[in-house]
């Protein structure tokens, strides 16, 4: 089968690799139709997560049922399922509560749950930028898309990581309704996220990026302010004079693919993490006193710098963590049926599995008003 593999540092190539096989009774293959690229794919691609070669990578796929293994009671050949990037045994105290980022069972290598395309400290699970996927625990970790659904795979294939991990973070900061809210990033996931905040009753939503295409983006299609930090060095500070004292909410859907602030090298030796904690920064000097920051930007190594003093001294509670999604797909799923909810708008490029490498420049780059790819076979 074609799959796109990483073969080391900004370098994604397709390749042809050996199809899934059944491996545990609770297994199913699913021939994939459609799968995003995310931005948690580029921390591979920079090297901050590094897989062995050859490994396959992706983790928002979704496709037809080809194969069923003996244990499966829920799911049949022919079946369309969405995958969602968490894998959960569904047994568990994590997935019986709601919690299937963080499954006991699902990464033999230990914590966190095991991850689809996220090497081996989560596991070690093949991705699904691929013809071909293996889903683990299948009744559990999947989505059956209904019967006679007349939703296409782009209204639904978001429900595999970009929806349920927006809704996620709005919902776990506690967006209630007349807040403001800042999210720091429009790329998928806080573009999601903006669309979720005006669901949950804020008043005031404020994005935050210093991508001109995404920003128009945002303040076209989901009506909210915007701030270009490039255009304001100071946007912390900025951000919080513009908001009467701090937004009530501050979300970070950046992570440690952030900005480098021009004194830093990017992965410098100099830092004991991956990357940067801008946005962090950023977020501690927004937030009102007694806010809410929530991170769901990927944050993967400790760091130097953390604002402990800041938040601790101004009452803030910081959340945070790998959204845990199985349990939000059917709801989510329901609010783009019944047309509360267009996901759709976010996709600026659909390409060929055969042109993933072009793909990921483009993606990381930037390039060509992007926004969000989706492979298809």
């Amino acid at each position: 089968m074609k799959a796109v593999t990483f073969q080391g540092k900004e370098k994604m190539v397709v390749k042809d690799m050996k199809a899934p096989d059944i491996q545990d009774d609770r297994d199913v293959i699913v021939r994939i139709t459609a799968s995003g690229i995310c931005g948690s794919d580029l921390h591979l691609y920079h090297g901050g997560i590094t897989p062995e070669q050859d490994y396959i990578v992706g983790h928002e796929p979704m496709g037809i049922v080809e194969e069923v293994g003996k244990a499966v009671k829920n799911l049949k050949k022919g079946d369309r399922i969405v995958v969602p990037f968490n894998i959960g045994c569904g047994e568990c105290f994590f997935c019986k509560h709601q919690m299937e980022s963080q499954c006991d069972n699902s990464n033999p290598h230990g914590e966190p749950g095991g991850l689809f395309g996220f090497a081996e400290d989560f596991g070690n699970f093949p991705g699904g930028q691929a013809e071909y996927l293996r889903v683990p625990y299948a009744d559990f970790t999947s989505f059956k898309v209904p019967e006679n659904s007349e939703l296409d795979d782009e209204s639904v294939v978001f429900l595999s990581d970009v929806m349920p991990t927006a809704y996620w973070s709005v919902e776990h900061a506690g967006v209630k309704e007349g807040d403001t809210v800042i999210i720091l990033g429009s790329g998928p996931i806080g573009l999601m996220a903006q669309k979720f905040a005006w669901l949950k009753g804020a008043k005031r939503v404020i994005s935050v990026d210093h991508v001109p295409h995404r920003l128009e983006h945002a303040k076209k299609t989901n009506q909210v302010e915007t701030y270009n930090f490039d255009e304001n060095p100071d946007i912390g500070s900025l951000l919080h004079d513009e908001t009467n004292g701090g937004a009530d909410v501050v979300i970070d859907c950046v992570g440690m693919d952030g900005t480098v602030p021009p004194n830093k090298e990017f992965g410098s030796k100099g830092d004991n993490q991956f990357g940067t904690i801008s946005p962090i920064i950023t977020a501690s000097q927004a937030v009102r006193k007694f806010g809410t920051v929530q991170l769901t930007g990927v944050y993967g190594t400790e760091a130097n710098n953390f604002p402990i003093g800041s938040f601790f001294t101004r009452n803030v509670s910081l959340k945070m963590g790998q959204a845990p999604v199985i349990h939000l797909m059917p709801k989510l799923y329901d609010l783009v049926k019944e047309g509360k909810l267009d996901p759709t708008d976010i996709i600026t490029h659909r390409m060929k599995i055969d042109d993933a490498a072009e793909a990921y420049e483009i993606f990381d780059k930037k390039k060509d008003g992007n926004i969000k790819v989706v492979l298809k076979p």
